[in-house]
């Protein structure tokens, strides 16, 4: 995955709180191969009506070049899925900019380079009157932790550790390989500490190295 600090595009707002998992991708379709793509799956009951034809009003629907969402409280609440990010980084969403994220979805979206911007609900209400239904330019800048809206520039919060990964395209695998040396460096001094601990094989290979 690759990692990024800045991002253009174009931002448009969600103006509903507590979309969930269930939503953003319905269990039905998660069976289908990734390879294939989850963009069209993307809030699928919301953008497609019962005959499968696009809901004209649907703001993905009107701006598909969409990077950037503004959306209400709670977004990617309910279940573990990660497919629910899939859909979202598939459609090409970059960030989703809210005043809250379900836990486990905040750190799947860091995990597949999609930003979990937090602001206060007063700032996302403002977002929603000023685009008014409309799209609007957008940047994103994990550096500063600002993102500039159409004329408006707010900052939001972002972990550091997800800033982190979010630059260098880690995942928790590779943040845990920036501390190799050390993790190596604590397993010599422990085979050294209690060699009774360890097979004899890792002892060997310890002391080899």
């Amino acid at each position: 995955m690759a990692g990024w600090s800045l991002h253009t595009g174009m931002a448009c707002a969600l103006a509903t709180e507590n979309i969930d998992t269930d939503q953003l991708i319905p269990a039905r379709f998660m069976s289908t191969p990734r390879v294939q793509g989850y963009g069209g799956f993307l809030l699928h009951d919301q953008r497609f009506d019962e005959d499968h034809n696009p809901v004209p009003d649907m703001a993905l629907n009107r701006h598909p070049g969409t990077s950037v969402l503004i959306a209400r409280r709670n977004f990617g609440s309910g279940s573990s899925r990660e497919a629910a990010v899939y859909a979202l980084v598939d459609f090409g969403i970059k960030a989703v900019i809210a005043p809250s994220f379900g836990d486990i979805f905040a750190g799947n979206a860091v995990n597949n380079g999609l930003l979990p911007a937090q602001v206060g609900a007063e700032t996302v209400e403002q977002l929603i009157a000023a685009l008014g239904g409309d799209a609007a330019a957008a940047q994103i800048d994990l550096e500063t932790g600002q993102a500039t809206i159409g004329a408006q520039t707010i900052d939001f919060q972002l972990d550091p550790v997800f800033r982190l990964k979010l630059m260098n395209g880690w995942d928790d695998i590779d943040l845990t390989r920036q501390d190799a040396p050390a993790i190596a460096a604590f397993q010599k001094r422990r085979h050294a500490q209690v060699p009774w601990a360890w097979p004899a094989r890792d002892l060997a290979a310890t002391s080899d190295g």
